[in-house]
């Protein structure tokens, strides 16, 4: 066990937040054996361990230490029923004190952690390297520190920027309802009103839709086994299909099968997760029979956006 961050240890304060004057500091949350490898690693990204904490006695310690440290969480070697009780307390007092995590798990456990702690400011790394660990625990590092130096008017703010991405999906999927009325009234031979077309219904699902999309998810993996694999990632893309398909279906999808849609490793999905609900296009619903588990869907921006783009291309004849 490393010591507590006492009050003699402590580093300057900028804009009510504590820095750290021997590099940015991290709090270990994972089993006792394997503190020594998240020393190391939190050392050579530039860091200073302020806490270790073992899964047991989360409850207890999280949130005694003083600023705003990096949380680097290691679910390697622990038990299940027990994770699941520390990951939603790490996730209630991160939420609180606004603090980053860097997560470190198997893919066996991407639903029970995702479940808990998918966020805006949570990295998770599956089945990583302690290379691809220490340079995440740099970059994280680094932004909450400099987050914590920075004035509040030389920054724009996370929440100016979230709205900004649902204002602009909100314009793209009201666009594409509008192209698909005008067009309509275009074929009809109709003038029409043009301020009521501005204004337009939202396209409509058509009954071939959820097979349409899942041919084209079927014809995206072809190129793989024509050019080879890695030539054709687009994630954002490919969750977005098989997210559009099972909601006409009416199937619900965990995160590790979202994962597998991606078509990129588990790390860069869960990240492009994390991305595309900070933009307000995915929501996570939780199993409402298992807590250890949760579900993303389409938001209602997102399946308006979907249904517009179907409709536009389809009346290109592009489909």
């Amino acid at each position: 066990m490393y010591p507590a961050w006492g009050a003699g240890q402590r580093g300057k304060r900028v804009d009510g937040q504590e820095l750290y004057g021997d590099g940015f500091g991290v709090v270990v949350i994972g089993a006792p054996a394997l503190a020594v490898a998240a020393r190391d690693a939190v050392h050579q990204a530039g860091g200073r361990v302020l806490r270790t904490i073992a899964w047991a006695s989360v409850a207890d310690e999280i949130g005694l230490q003083a600023g705003r440290p990096l949380l680097l969480v290691d679910t390697h070697g622990a038990e299940p029923a027990m994770m699941e009780i520390a990951l939603a307390r790490i996730d209630a007092v991160a939420t609180a004190l606004d603090l980053p995590i860097v997560v470190s798990l198997t893919t066996a456990e991407i639903d029970l952690v995702a479940a808990m702690l998918l966020g805006p400011k949570v990295e998770m790394l599956c089945d990583a390297s302690q290379t691809e660990l220490i340079a995440a625990l740099a970059v994280a590092g680094v932004s909450n520190s400099a987050a914590a130096m920075l004035h509040a008017h030389f920054r724009e703010g996370e929440s100016e920027r979230l709205r900004r991405l649902n204002a602009e999906v909100a314009r793209i999927a009201e666009a594409l309802a509008r192209l698909s009325v005008q067009e309509e009234e275009n074929r009809r031979g109709g003038v029409g009103d043009r301020h009521q077309s501005f204004h337009g219904a939202p396209a409509r699902s058509h009954p071939g839709d959820a097979d349409l999309v899942r041919r084209m998810i079927r014809a995206r993996r072809q190129r793989d086994g024509f050019f080879g694999t890695g030539l054709f990632e687009e994630p954002a893309w490919d969750m977005l299909l098989d997210l559009y398909a099972a909601h006409l279906e009416e199937t619900r999808v965990s995160v590790s099968s979202l994962c597998i849609a991606a078509a990129v490793a588990p790390t860069t999905a869960l990240r492009w997760i994390g991305k595309m609900t900070e933009a307000g296009l995915f929501a996570r619903q939780p199993d409402p029979v298992d807590r250890r588990r949760a579900f993303m869907v389409l938001t209602q921006p997102a399946l308006e956006a979907m249904r517009g783009y179907l409709d536009a291309v389809r009346r290109l004849g592009t489909l």
